[in-house]
């Protein structure tokens, strides 16, 4: 079972980067594969965290550095009274509604890199405590945060799939391979 990232073409670093953004989501798509609604939504450790909670989070956070680096407002801003929020399903929000939610995130982000004239290109960081004041960063580095933003998240997933029902990344790996 291949979990290799595929090449990009010789000297196409945007197609690598990008190629290993997906490598990533896919990871976190896959920690719901043939669960229900209510596993997605478990939480089987000490931890506030949950499958469908974790894929929202990690979808509006995309949206999020997609909107900083488009300098653009954000739609789905959270502030303190609407953090947790980010975490878990309300209303009628429901793991296919994320999903679908976060390809066209992914679909805008893969859109908007292709067309920057260049991956050295800045943008600011927002005035934050956890920010360098006045801070500048790249869209290389905004495709490395979201690589590694992502990767967190897919190894708080693995270990939270596993705690419901046993089955590991590579199992899951090869069900996605076979349903395709």
């Amino acid at each position: 079972m291949v979990t290799h990232v595929p090449a990009e073409s010789q000297g196409d670093e945007r197609g690598a980067l990008l190629n290993f953004v997906e490598a990533q989501r896919g990871a976190l798509r896959r920690s719901v594969l043939g669960l229900t609604a209510e596993q997605a939504a478990s939480r089987p450790s000490a931890s506030e965290l949950s499958l469908s909670g974790l894929l929202k989070h990690v979808a509006e956070t995309e949206l999020n550095w997609l909107r900083m680096a488009q300098q653009k407002p954000n739609e789905k801003q959270r502030d303190e009274s609407t953090w947790a929020d980010s975490f878990r399903l309300v209303d009628d929000e429901s793991v296919e509604g994320v999903l679908a939610f976060w390809d066209g995130v992914a679909a805008e982000l893969t859109d908007f890199i292709a067309n920057v004239p260049s991956l050295d290109d800045t943008f600011p960081l927002p005035d934050q405590p956890w920010f360098p004041k006045e801070g500048e960063v790249s869209m290389r580095w905004l495709l490395l945060h979201l690589v590694e933003e992502h990767a967190r998240h897919a190894g708080h997933a693995d270990i939270i799939r596993e705690s419901l029902d046993g089955r590991t990344a590579f199992e899951l790996v090869a069900a996605a391979a076979t349903d395709a």
